[in-house]
């Protein structure tokens, strides 16, 4: 591990960096306060860390990362101090090519994209995960020839209630919606919303009302607009909004030619942001004041190419995207009309992701 050296005084950053494409693992940033910049700081040892985490344990913040490998596995830090330190070895989450993991109900959970399942890991009080408890299953398949053979679990979340955990399936073209027994480390299934065959659902985000729910598509640019019940665990699509392809049609798979990748919802419910590989842009769109109704509002370029992840920064007024093909994470300024204006960049080989600490 290299050591990374921030002030626990100063905002961090962390951008996971893919190892396989020539990355060091986790970079660790400084953050201006003032401009939004990113500064790099040092590195840490991970394999692949494709999604990461915030969590809380008894001596403070833990930060984790999944590693998209076969088979895959989770590692724990603690960021308490200037220099994050690994809470023991990786652990093996008995699934393949993990890409997101959330905390949820004293468990660590990952979507284990290559084995169409998902994980709980169970956290001792110091934050550091243990051998999986369940690992669950997803059955079934879709129309596409290559990516939808089987299950490919690509998310896995809890809603805004605690009551309940996502997972959303690229594979089966659907979301489930389970509960998580805290005592047992069990998921159970309570239903799955099917959405319409070849979608290829990738990500979902949810709006802040806790209401609704936008899944977005990454075999079909679209994005999904559902109600929540969090009371009874229900998702109900109600509509689709088509994202603009720039006249490139026909998507298929990760690196397009149009291949949707993150969904972000602004904090005042105004705004949907969607990355859009292929076509490298950022897409707007503009929600009611009800959630449900969304409309495209325009396009902007990503600044770069490949946009794997997009994130909004703890004040809600710049946005973050991880440009995998291009190598760099670049921000952009936001205003009242929720269109990005480009701010800045930061060389970063194959980012995955951002997590602001």
């Amino acid at each position: 591990m290299e050591v990374a050296v921030v002030d626990r005084d100063v905002a961090r950053a962390f951008i996971g960096s893919f190892t396989s494409a020539g990355g060091p693992g986790i970079v660790v940033a400084s953050v201006d306060p003032r401009t939004g910049a990113l500064t790099a700081a040092g590195t840490v040892s991970a394999a692949n860390p494709s999604y990461l985490a915030l969590g809380r344990a008894d001596g403070g913040p833990v930060l984790y990362a999944v590693s998209e490998t076969a088979p895959g596995a989770v590692t724990a830090y603690d960021v308490t101090g200037p220099v994050p330190r690994p809470l023991g070895d990786p652990v093996p989450v008995d699934g393949d090519e993990p890409t997101h993991l959330s905390v949820a109900g004293g468990h660590l959970l990952t979507a284990n994209y290559g084995s169409g399942s998902v994980s709980v890991l169970p956290l001792a009080a110091d934050g550091a995960p243990r051998s999986p408890s369940q690992v669950l299953r997803h059955e079934g398949s879709g129309p596409h020839p290559e990516r939808q053979r089987a299950g490919h679990a690509h998310q896995v979340l809890p809603d805004p209630s605690g009551r309940w955990v996502l997972s959303v399936d690229l594979g089966t073209d659907s979301v489930r919606v389970c509960a998580l027994d805290p005592a047992t480390g069990t998921l159970t299934v309570r239903a799955e919303t099917a959405l319409p065959p070849g979608t290829g659902p990738r990500h979902l985000a949810f709006h802040p009302s806790g209401r609704h729910v936008y899944v977005l598509g990454e075999l079909r640019p679209v994005v999904t607009v559902c109600r929540w019940d969090a009371a009874a665990g229900a998702l109900e699509p109600v509509a689709e909004v088509p994202l603009p392809t720039g006249g490139t049609e026909g998507a298929d798979g990760a690196e397009g030619p149009v291949s949707p990748s993150a969904p972000v919802v602004s904090a005042d419910g105004r705004f949907l942001w969607a990355a859009v590989r292929g076509t490298d842009s950022i897409v707007v769109l503009a929600l009611d004041g009800t959630g449900e109704r969304a409309h495209v509002v325009t396009s902007v370029p990503c600044g770069g190419h490949g946009p794997r992840d997009l994130v909004l920064d703890p004040s809600g007024t710049r946005l973050y995207v991880a440009n995998k093909r291009s190598g760099d994470v670049t921000w952009f300024d936001l205003d009242g009309t929720g269109v990005p204006r480009p701010a800045g960049s930061l060389a970063v080989p194959a980012p995955s992701t951002v997590l602001f600490a």
